[in-house]
């Protein structure tokens, strides 16, 4: 056989039919490669013919010394270069085997390819491939195992398409590893192609292609086949089962995998931990609990609950549900705490986040994630790469830049910042903690770029107001070859709505439907009618959406009501919010808005209209509460809140910081506000100390004038701490960030990135 060279396959005319149409049995050699075993004690002859048992530490010595070496020894010589996965051991192995003429036997050779592969080194498996004495299936398999091994699957499928030239047939394992190569590569198209070969010779139900076919499409994200696949097998083992648990997991259909684990208990088969992992990975997304602890019930009955890579499982399940303290006592429990466990439980703590009951107790169940980290490294233990995603990740979800900060200075450290999970993650922290600086300067400086990293930066270019920033980077990423995906569409309307470039946000949404057949989803609408509404083109925006193909939701109909209300619109804003009624929306802030407007227009058989929904929808207001972390400790505020230990410092520097906004033009406004005491509605409030004014206060006063103020907030923001932020921006020359319920705003001599569009009543 040719040496095979990099190439490029037209998969969509393969011929994957021999001339012969019998299917033979497997060759001579697979049988004596499958049927053949050794000792665990193997003996060497010596030139005076004595015989010495093969030392694992010294096993190479009798070869540097020139002995003679059976045949069948070099095997487990070999294997032992596996283990040790030493390449230079291997060649003079391989430099041993030549000398003594061993390279004649085809068993020792195609063994010889399977050790280079398996060390990574697929250059000298081809080498020696192609000087085999005589290839046969074996060798063929051998060597596209290797190229998927590697991820070179597309070798792969040339290997195979020259062994069907060659003359020679497949076995049952080769054609396994042939539809791996097209998992790998997530061809369908190249997949069914194959599948009608395997069908051909009536191979189908074989438990090996069974599985291999059902893996393959589960990766193509075909369930509904890859399910029919597993249900042609005929003799169904656990690997079978465990695939197909699997294929339903990662194909969003969990309920079902739970099905299929039922079904195989019922049966009777014996499950191994893969398939426990699977099941509590399930557990873990649909949030069942209940049906978690029963597994976890079940692991403890069978002698499971040892086996590290199941308890990291069912610890990151507990997490994941809130049942922190069960979570910590297998933790404590954990005799040999590896970095997977600690991994489990950072990670587990960081989807607590997405699930906590309010804001306060996300930023704890963050906190206790780096806290956790911080255990970490006092262990002495190493993170790795998913150790610093986990934990950036946090980072980016509390807006914690100074923690965040410390954490990229570990991983140039440690040398993990060429990693593009560990880049991404970073850009991502930097741009939702408002460094966009930062995540521009961490972006340029990855060696490689995933979609995910170009569309992080995208999105975050958008977010700060550096719209034609974000577009320009959307074109260099077309140009590099990076197909966009729903995502990365979101961000680029979003950046023309912030600019109001309606044209090119049309020819954009156009682009998206025509040339990368992707469907629109809510978000894209929303961009839409956000930019449409920002430009007080309030007809259009309606128009846009009664074209859409779904039911509008409560966020499409909330921009159109904000913008009418901004607009003056009143008609066509009540129409709006008697379509947002029909919804029965479950934001508190949503009412407010409602309210508002109807107190505005004196509608008070409409106001007691809305007071009763939100009865019957038992929505409540939301306390506002606004807090900031300094040097490791968080400070919560509320409105007019005096119970803080320094409020006479902050009220006291606020009442200035007031005196001087107002000499800049700026004038307080009363806000309009619910309270529930009562059934009584007050129409409006004094902003004057909204508890993000005194969180800022607070910080003016405790960190440095270069840091960053950052504060986040429960609620939306209002109109007068916004205005009166963007002023002190000024004033005092610092950047303020504040994260609020709907979006990240930061202030910066006087301007906010979110273009004076981001805030509420």
């Amino acid at each position: 056989m040719a040496s095979l060279p990099t190439f490029s396959v037209n998969y969509c005319t393969l011929q994957l039919q021999p001339h012969s149409s019998k299917h033979p049995n497997c060759s001579l050699l697979t049988q004596k490669i499958t049927n053949i075993s050794y000792k665990k004690s193997h003996t060497i002859t010596q030139l005076n013919g004595n015989s010495v048992p093969v030392r694992s530490l010294e096993f190479l010595e009798p070869v540097k010394e020139g002995t003679k070496i059976e045949t069948s020894c070099y095997v487990p010589l070999l294997q032992e270069c596996i283990h040790r996965n030493s390449i230079s051991e291997v060649q003079i192995l391989h430099a041993h085997i030549i000398k003594t003429g061993t390279h004649q036997d085809p068993f020792v050779m195609t063994f010889l390819v399977n050790v280079y592969t398996k060390c990574g080194t697929m250059e000298e498996a081809e080498r020696v491939f192609n000087n085999l004495p005589r290839i046969y299936v074996a060798a063929w398999t051998t060597l596209m195992t290797g190229y998927v091994q590697n991820s070179q699957p597309e070798l792969a499928i040339r290997v195979f398409l020259d062994m069907l030239e060659a003359g020679d047939y497949p076995t049952h394992i080769t054609l396994g590893t042939v539809l791996n190569a097209c998992s790998s590569m997530k061809s369908i198209k190249l997949g069914n192609q194959i599948h009608a070969y395997i069908a051909k010779y009536c191979i189908e139900d074989d438990t090996s292609v069974g599985n291999s076919l059902c893996s393959l499409y589960s990766n193509c994200g075909s369930l509904v086949s890859a399910i029919k696949a597993f249900r042609r097998i005929r003799e169904k083992n656990v690997i079978s089962w465990t695939t197909v648990i699997c294929a339903c997991g990662e194909n969003g259909e969990a309920f079902q995998g739970l099905k299929f684990f039922v079904q195989m208990l019922a049966e009777d088969i014996e499950f191994n931990e893969f398939t426990l992992t699977s099941i509590l990975s399930m557990c873990s997304t649909m949030l069942s609990l209940c049906v978690g602890v029963q597994v976890h019930s079940l692991i403890i009955k069978l002698g499971y609950e040892s086996n590290l890579r199941i308890r990291n499982s069912v610890m990151y399940l507990y997490l994941r549900c809130g049942s922190v303290y069960e979570a910590r006592k297998l933790f404590d429990g954990t005799q040999s705490v590896s970095l997977v466990t600690w991994n489990s439980v950072i990670a587990g703590h960081a989807q607590m986040i997405e699930f906590a009951k309010d804001d306060l107790s996300a930023h704890h169940c963050g906190a206790e994630a780096l806290n956790m980290f911080l255990k970490l490294n006092r262990s002495g233990m190493k993170p790795d790469l998913y150790t610093f995603s986990s934990v950036l990740t946090v980072c980016s979800k509390l807006v914690a830049l100074q923690q965040g900060e410390q954490v990229h200075a570990q991983i140039l450290k440690t040398g993990f910042l060429s990693d593009v999970v560990v880049g991404t993650a970073l850009v991502n922290m930097y741009n939702k903690c408002g460094s966009i600086e930062r995540a521009s300067k961490a972006f340029v400086e990855m060696s490689t770029r995933t979609l995910i990293s170009w569309t992080s930066m995208i999105t975050g270019f958008a977010n700060h107001g550096h719209n034609q920033q974000a577009l320009h980077l959307f074109e260099d990423m077309l140009l590099v070859g990076v197909r966009p995906n729903q995502i990365t569409f979101v961000g680029v309307l979003s950046a023309c709505s912030n600019a109001g470039m309606v044209h090119e946000a049309l020819n954009y949404f156009d682009m998206m439907q025509k040339d990368y057949k992707i469907r629109p989803v809510p978000d894209h609408f929303v961009c839409l009618i956000d930019m449409f509404v920002r430009l007080g083109r309030l007809e259009e925006a309606l128009d846009f959406i009664k074209r859409i193909e779904f039911e509008p939701n409560e966020v499409i109909w909330s921009f159109l009501v904000e913008g009418c209300r901004r607009h003056g619109n009143m008609e066509l804003g009540f129409y709006a919010v008697e379509q947002l009624l029909k919804l029965k929306p479950k934001n508190p802030e949503t009412y407010l808005m409602l309210l508002d407007m109807y107190l505005s227009a004196r509608r008070w058989e409409d106001v007691f209209r809305v007071k009763s929904l939100m009865e019957e929808e038992k929505i409540r207001k939301i306390q506002d509460w606004s807090w900031i972390n300094i040097k490791e400790k968080v400070h919560a505020f509320k409105p007019n809140d005096r119970l803080h230990p320094r409020s006479a410092e902050m009220y006291k520097l606020l009442d200035e910081l007031l005196d001087k906004a107002e000499s800049l033009g700026y004038k307080s406004r009363e806000c309009f506000e619910l309270i529930d005491e009562d059934d009584e509605i007050k129409t409006f409030s004094s902003a004057v100390y909204h508890s993000e004014k005194l969180a800022v206060a607070f910080g003016i006063l405790n960190t440095l004038n270069a840091a960053p103020i950052i504060v986040i907030k429960n609620t939306t923001m209002c109109r007068d701490c916004h205005n009166f932020i963007k002023v002190i921006s000024s004033v005092t020359g610092r950047v303020v960030i504040v994260r609020d319920s709907k979006r990240l705003h930061r202030f910066v001599d006087r301007q906010c990135s979110c273009g004076d569009f981001g805030f509420g009543l």
